[in-house]
């Protein structure tokens, strides 16, 4: 026993009281996936005109925008993926309320535009209206406190340059001193265009505008005359590879159309977590008896760590958005017998140090040094199994097992913390302030 127990046992009192505090926070809730709340599943089929082909990239590309669309609904986890082999889409929306605005939403062809703003930076978000179509308003003028008011036309209105078929290419670069930019190249068409424009606007902001609603402001610094240019502005890779995405894809690149429309009910799910919650309340009693039973005092030290446990995991899940499926509530329940599981290798370890005769003090140390080895590469083996999970988990059929490798993976990243830190914790304040009491009371110990 030393400072850095307890200095070890207030950094987990912090977590604990942070992590209740995140759980009883209604700003904070448990995402539910399609089955268990329900919601709408669309299949979508490519529409376009017998001489047109369609490709595999343009399917990719096609989900790639309805993905980043729908996310502007707000959904819960929506699941967007290519059928293999075949000109369709499948589209899943967890929890949709509207299903009226998602389909109308997937439906449109998106219009990147590049309108003249003049002295004006727009923040990202902002809704514009345009002298494009300048009597269809976007969806982002609907009120949102009342969506079945009229549409109004208050938005301001700036005038088109260019539209997104004027961009051949984009790309996210660095420059020499690390500074992150978006590069882009126009059409021979476009090119001289561009170039009349920003001759007569320099020092005037173009902003780009994605169905009406601003994605970038840039200033124009200098003449742009070759059909290519960049755009700055501090952005982060994530930023700047979000911009070049819909410069490059700002419009779908075949039109679709809905093949059919599936209303998923939420009384399966509704049974499902019923029936989950109950069998992973009485695994769970199981294992801390057993633990109890069995280890007695050390045990009582292992369940309180997995009570920890259990309380880290769902806290992480509140604050990571992970999406809970019925593999992936499947993975934090097996999970939770990986976490008892290092428990049990650092007490038998510990019981046959004390039966060579060793003292508390020393078995306890030599317990979770030597019981090191063998958590940490049983866990490492289980990570990379979650990772190959992850990876293939993407392809067409298969994304039910992503939710199963989350859920697995973080339990046991932190199953690892709780085993070696907390129990280790409880176990050396507890037992070590009290090893003399307990010389003559083994079977406290468990021995």
């Amino acid at each position: 026993m030393s400072r850095n127990d307890f200095a070890w046992l207030f950094f987990i009192v912090l977590i604990i009281v942070g992590g209740i505090w995140v759980v009883l926070n209604p700003n904070y809730t448990i995402r539910q996936g399609l089955d268990l709340q329900g919601g709408l599943q669309v299949l979508l089929e490519a529409d376009a005109p017998p001489e047109q082909e369609v490709t595999a990239e343009d399917m990719t590309t096609a989900s790639s925008i309805i993905g980043q669309r729908i996310n502007a609904l707000g959904l819960t986890e929506p699941l967007v993926e290519v059928a293999p082999g075949d000109k369709r889409i499948v589209v899943e929306l967890p929890g949709i309320e509207n299903p009226e605005d998602a389909i109308a939403l997937i439906q449109e062809t998106a219009l990147l535009e590049f309108v003249d703003t003049g002295t004006q930076s727009l923040p990202p978000d902002f809704c514009v209206r345009t002298t494009l179509n300048e009597n269809q308003p976007s969806r982002c003028e609907l009120d949102p406190d009342n969506p079945d008011a009229p549409i109004t036309f208050s938005a301001p209105m700036f005038e088109t340059i260019l539209t997104g078929t004027a961009v051949r290419s984009a790309a996210v670069e660095t420059t020499e001193f690390g500074e992150i930019y978006v590069s882009f190249a126009l059409t021979p068409d476009a090119t001289g265009i561009f170039a009349d424009y920003t001759r007569s606007n320099v020092g005037r902001y173009l902003t780009i505008v994605l169905d009406k609603r601003v994605i970038s402001s840039p200033r124009i610094n200098s003449v742009i005359d070759g059909g290519q240019g960049s755009i700055t502005g501090g952005f982060t890779y994530d930023e700047a590879r979000n911009l070049a995405l819909q410069l490059r894809y700002g419009s779908l690149p075949v039109p679709l159309k809905i093949e059919s429309i599936r209303q998923v009910g939420a009384t399966l799910g509704e049974m499902s977590i019923a029936a989950s919650i109950r069998a992973g309340s009485i695994g769970l009693m199981i294992v801390l008896l057993f633990m109890l039973i069995y280890y007695r005092l050390p045990g009582l030290m292992a369940d309180m760590a997995l009570l920890v446990y259990a309380l880290l995991n769902v806290t992480a899940f509140m604050l990571l958005g992970v999406t809970l499926t019925l593999p992936a509530i499947t993975g934090f329940l097996l999970s939770t017998g990986m976490a008892v599981d290092a428990n049990i290798l650092v007490f038998e370890r510990m019981k046959e140090e004390l039966r060579k005769g060793a003292t508390l003090r020393e078995a306890i140390l030599t317990g979770f040094d030597k019981a090191w080895s063998s958590i940490r590469d049983s866990n490492i083996a289980t990570l990379v199994i979650c990772g190959i999970l992850l990876i293939f988990g993407r392809s067409f059929g298969a994304n039910v097992v992503v939710g199963f490798a989350i859920t697995l993976a973080l339990g046991v990243m932190i199953s690892m913390f709780t085993a070696v830190i907390v129990t280790r914790t409880f176990v050396r304040i507890v037992l070590g302030r009290a090893s003399d009491a307990l010389r003559k009371k083994k079977w406290l110990l468990g021995v």
